[in-house]
């Protein structure tokens, strides 16, 4: 049951964005990794997990600017609460490490200066998005848009989140800046190409040898079918990453150097494990290199990345597994409502390994999506986890405990239900192996029916009350003991806490699969302690409620970022500071303004806009005017509706791809992050009012 020659596997999973709390999405692939990666080491491979966090770009370098502190504290603070919940999800990582780390530097210069020497690098000029008013060039994430291929709404400059295409920031339509809401304008500037063109014909050798699922390979012939294009790698100063060699002021675009991140982690772990860096990552590697990812991120996993690990002369990855989205109660997890629930606070109200089962039962080789209901979650757990598998437990344990004083019987009683259990291995080994979890969770838990069935036909509970067949009893649990013990092994990569805490039972120094065909006979037990709880709907209630009021308070909490109208992006102040008073204007200027007090009388989201409300306001007028407010983030909509506030009301019309904006409404921001408000009038004050 184990291989002769113990295989040696590099395993990744995604690295996880620096930016923010880690939600269910990110867990999911890592419990699929980390069981896939306990499964191999249970079978004498000599497997290592290396994972990282994605520390590089525009997105971080936007939240440490809101949050006026550096980049690197940002990503500090962000590291160790992911390291945390990984952690509490038994998340089994070799080593963690982070893309900005010097091993990671050394890496991404010297792959990029292959990459050039082997012609594969171009310079050129091209027209690059250029802020008029923050007089910057704007690097993908500061610019957002519709995107070219689909036209969804609010797409950011490099790659569409909803098809996954990937394009220039010049190609999106209707774009704007992120830091002032100017439509951007085209200026020169010199950038670095990949010429992925060259590396096709070795691309598609790749993809024929089964690296990849079959729907990604039917997906990335698309890519071919339409022609490779180019890839710029280099991004213009302000960014958040690694100064390209020899070129001041541009920078690696951060999706070359944070898959080249799963080096630096290598290279970290290898200063202390003394691990071969040709043996893993050279051309002609001996080891297995396996990627685990989502499926918006597989282009670049499966073009780029290998295409770049050609370049270079280094090994390319044996197989890229990816998996499908996670969706909660048959919909998109969704912040808005209040759906989307972060790692964190499930920990908070529910038992980590009761969801890497329940993901274990859900997941599959495929890359269909994977949906969390919570009533069908509650409900395998408890049936399966607690009804069947540990009931076998403590229905034989009490009887060995109280009437054989913990001691297992010299023989088992029925070889026959031992040797049905041990006769799965191989086919539960093959399930792990193919990533097929869920159905080696079923298979699993056929059996454990099998044993409940063999219990409840021996009624030991009634064999113990006659003399005559209390000597029976121990042979049946120690039957049913054994069972529950083979079942845990196969359970171990799935629920290694468990695991533990049922080998500290049978007192056994660990559950390893080399030992499933040697039974306990004759054997002390130490004192069964619950292994696990059922889960009660009022947990899951619980949670979803806690969700709901974390996505209200981030909604009521999140500011755009404060658009400062100075001459350069060097002079941004930090956060909290107060901003600086604009150029002074005279009396006649001020008495053009019209203010208003208007009344809102509707209010609603703006699909596709990320920081707008649609508003109606009576400011005494026969109609309502319509505004667009940036407001969003302040405010929900039902919250604002029958509140009076200032309204500039004789501000010029403006066309809107939502529609016509007919005024303005005056908001200030206040000296702590995330804060908003609209100016509202004292009591009294009445629709249509003229401010003075």
């Amino acid at each position: 049951m184990t291989p002769q020659t113990p295989r040696r596997i590099l395993v990744t999973s995604a690295l996880p964005y620096a930016n923010g709390p880690l939600h269910l999405g990110h867990i999911i692939e890592t419990i699929q990794t980390d069981i896939w990666v306990r499964a191999q080491k249970m079978f004498g491979c000599d497997c290592r997990y290396l994972c990282a966090d994605d520390t590089h770009g525009t997105p971080i370098m936007l939240k440490a600017q809101q949050e006026g502190i550096t980049p690197e504290e940002l990503i500090a603070r962000i590291g160790a609460s992911h390291q945390a919940d990984f952690a509490d999800f038994m998340i089994g990582f070799d080593i963690f490490h982070s893309t900005h780390s010097e091993e990671n530097r050394r890496m991404a210069s010297e792959i990029f200066l292959k990459l050039d020497a082997r012609g594969l690098i171009s310079r050129k000029t091209i027209k690059q998005a250029y802020d008029p008013e923050k007089n910057m060039f704007l690097p993908d994430r500061f610019i957002k848009g519709e995107c070219p291929k689909c036209g969804a709404a609010d797409q950011y400059g490099d790659n569409c989140e909803k098809c996954g295409a990937t394009y220039s920031p010049t190609e999106l339509k209707n774009p704007r800046s992120v830091l002032s809401g100017a439509t951007p304008v085209e200026r020169d500037s010199e950038h670095y190409f990949f010429d992925l063109p060259q590396m096709e014909s070795r691309l598609k050798q790749w993809l024929s040898e089964d690296r990849v699922q079959p729907a990604i390979r039917a997906k990335l012939q698309e890519w071919f079918d339409s022609g490779l294009q180019a890839w710029d790698i280099s991004r213009d100063a302000p960014y958040f990453g690694f100064e390209i060699p020899g070129a001041p002021g541009k920078f690696f675009y951060v999706w070359l150097d944070a898959p080249i991140g799963y080096i630096g982690a290598f290279l970290k772990l290898a200063e202390t494990t003394g691990l071969d860096f040709d043996t893993y990552w050279g051309e002609h590697a001996t080891s297995e290199l396996i990627h685990f990812i989502g499926k918006d991120i597989a282009y670049f996993h499966t073009l780029f990345w290998p295409a770049m690990l050609m370049g270079a002369g280094m090994r390319t990855p044996t197989a890229v597994y990816t998996h499908g989205f996670l969706t909660l109660n048959g919909e998109k997890m969704s912040k808005s409502r209040g759906t989307f629930i972060q790692a964190r606070t499930y920990l908070d109200y529910l038992d980590p390994q009761s969801l890497r089962y329940y993901f274990a039962a859900k997941l599959s080789a495929s890359i269909d999506d994977i949906d969390l209901s919570l009533d069908d979650f509650r409900q395998r757990v408890n049936s399966d986890l607690v009804g069947k598998v540990v009931n076998i437990a403590s229905r034989c344990a009490g009887f060995i405990q109280k009437q054989f004083d913990n001691q297992l019987s010299p023989d088992l009683s029925d070889p026959s239900l031992n040797a049905s259990l041990v006769a799965a291995a191989e086919s539960i080994q093959n399930r792990y192996e193919r990533r097929e979890t869920g159905q080696a969770m079923r298979e699993i838990m056929a059996l454990a029916d099998l044993v409940n069935q063999y219990i409840d036909e021996k009624k030991p509970w009634a064999m113990a009350k006659s003399p005559e067949t209390l000597a029976d009893v121990q042979g049946v649990c120690t039957d049913g003991l054994n069972a529950f013990r083979i079942l845990m092994i196969y359970l171990t990569p799935v629920l290694p806490a468990m695991s533990a805490k049922a080998a500290q039972f049978l007192n056994l120094p660990a559950m390893r699969w080399e030992d499933i065909d040697h039974p306990l006979v004759a054997h002390t037990l130490n004192l069964f302690e619950p292994l696990m709880t059922r889960i009660e709907q009022s947990a899951t209630d619980a949670l979803l409620a806690a969700t709901q009021r974390e996505a209200q308070a981030m909604h009521q909490a999140q500011q755009p970022i404060p658009i400062e109208k100075t001459a350069t992006a060097t002079t941004t102040p930090p956060a909290g500071d107060i901003e600086p008073i604009a150029p002074e204007i005279s009396i006649e200027q001020f008495a053009a303004v019209d203010l208003r007090i208007a009344k809102i009388v509707h209010a609603e989201h703006v699909e596709g806009a990320a920081k707008l409300l649609r508003l109606e306001l009576d400011i005494g007028d026969d109609k309502p005017y319509q505004v667009f407010a940036g407001i969003k983030s302040a405010y929900a909509p039902e919250r604002l509706i029958g509140r009076h506030t200032v309204m500039v009301a004789n501000l010029k019309p403006r066309q809107m791809k939502f529609g016509l904006s007919e005024g303005m409404v005056l908001a200030a921001a206040g000296s702590d992050q995330g804060e908003l408000f609209i100016l509202s009038p004292d009591e009294g004050a009445t629709a249509g009012m003229r401010v003075k």
